[in-house]
């Protein structure tokens, strides 16, 4: 019984037979290899190459094709060639079945991505040899490539699992319900869709900035918690959070991680060179580290601290504008200032509680999803 595949590489439903596509504008040869294998598969037929685009690309599309080489209009080697370029139908095997046997056509055939050739006449032991082999290495291909793709879900799972719990601890530290990462987690996204990057570093920037303030860890409670202004040495150590953060996520060849870390490090920074930790200016601060400043800033401004009671919404809109090119991406503000409604939708949603805490930071970062 086969295992069909879907157009994304993942398995469906199983299937009696698997299918075999024969195209060649002989009907003798395509009886031929319909009676050679229609006891064990399901055979279709076409005698064009047109007619063999139209259903290699239907639902589902063949598990296997068996190619001529030499017919009107378009020969099997551009057939190939359409069938590898789209990716609906790149992953199917395609064996060359064709009177051509000199070293030059199999060559080419190969170069195209058939995976074997096989020529005419044609000897129903070598073709039933020829296309068991081949099916079998596909679905074991498909299988190792399942078992890679469940270990890659585990690892993120796990990496999310550990910037929920970091992230948590940092809040909680900070005298924070936790509902700040979730906050501005959604800001940096919000601000995130608008530039051209791409969903997979959109969904980065959203899942690792829950992490940007983990380096509080090392941070006494008196700084942290103290309702007054900060002495210079007391800020001078509060100024090391950023550096203690990058340290805690350390260095990695996750994405996530390494997003996390970039975040922590660099969230801090300010457009015109007089932020910390290491006075970075412009676009030599990290793109994920702009777009988080703006929404920890708003977010930190907008809710009840230890030292200081929330600001009114349109306020910390025009402290941001004001610090456009001197604190902030002046491009990133304009972009912020332009999704405040989705902002602030997200501002309503999320509002200070501390109930569900935990579930929140599950949804928000999508663990076990």
């Amino acid at each position: 019984m086969g295992v069909e595949r879907n157009r994304h590489g993942g398995s469906a439903v199983k299937r009696d037979k698997l299918t075999v596509l024969v195209v060649d504008d002989a009907p003798e040869n395509i009886e031929i290899l319909r009676t050679i294998l229609q006891p064990q598969y399901r055979v279709k037929a076409a005698r064009t190459g047109e007619k063999a685009l139209k259903i290699a690309r239907n639902t589902p599309p063949p598990d296997m094709i068996l190619l001529d080489v030499v017919m009107p209009v378009m020969d099997g080697y551009e057939v190939c060639r359409q069938l590898k370029e789209d990716p609906v139908t790149s992953e199917i095997p395609i064996i060359f079945i064709t009177a051509k046997n000199s070293a030059d056509n199999e060559t080419q055939g190969f170069e195209l991505g058939a995976v074997d050739y096989i020529t005419k006449p044609v000897l129903p032991a070598i073709v039933k040899a020829r296309v068991g082999t081949h099916l079998a290495l596909r679905d074991q291909t498909h299988h190792l490539e399942e078992l890679v793709l469940q270990r890659t879900r585990e690892l993120q799972n796990t990496h999310l699992e550990l910037i929920r719990c970091l992230g948590q601890a940092a809040e909680f530290k900070d005298n924070e319900t936790g509902l700040h990462v979730i906050r501005m987690s959604h800001y940096a996204r919000i601000i995130a869709q608008q530039l051209d990057v791409g969903d997979e570093w959109v969904q980065l920037v959203f899942q690792a900035a829950p992490m940007h303030d983990v380096g509080k860890i090392g941070i006494p409670d008196s700084i942290l918690s103290k309702p007054g202004k900060l002495t210079d040495e007391e800020w001078r150590i509060m100024r090391m959070h950023p550096e203690y953060g990058a340290e805690i996520i350390g260095d990695h060849s996750s994405s996530l991680l390494s997003m996390a870390r970039e975040i922590a490090l660099t969230h801090h920074e300010k457009w015109d060179g007089t932020g910390y930790p290491y006075n970075l200016s412009g676009r030599d601060i990290p793109l994920s580290g702009r777009v988080v400043a703006i929404a920890d800033v708003f977010d930190a401004l907008t809710s009840e601290r230890p030292y200081k009671h929330a600001w009114e919404v349109d306020d910390a809109v025009a402290l941001i504008q004001e610090n456009a090119g001197k604190h902030f991406d002046p491009k990133l503000v304009d972009i912020f200032i332009k999704e405040l409604p989705s902002v602030l939708e997200i501002k309503k949603e999320y509002a200070e509680n501390a109930e569900g805490v935990s579930e929140h930071l599950h949804s928000v970062l999508g663990v076990g999803a």
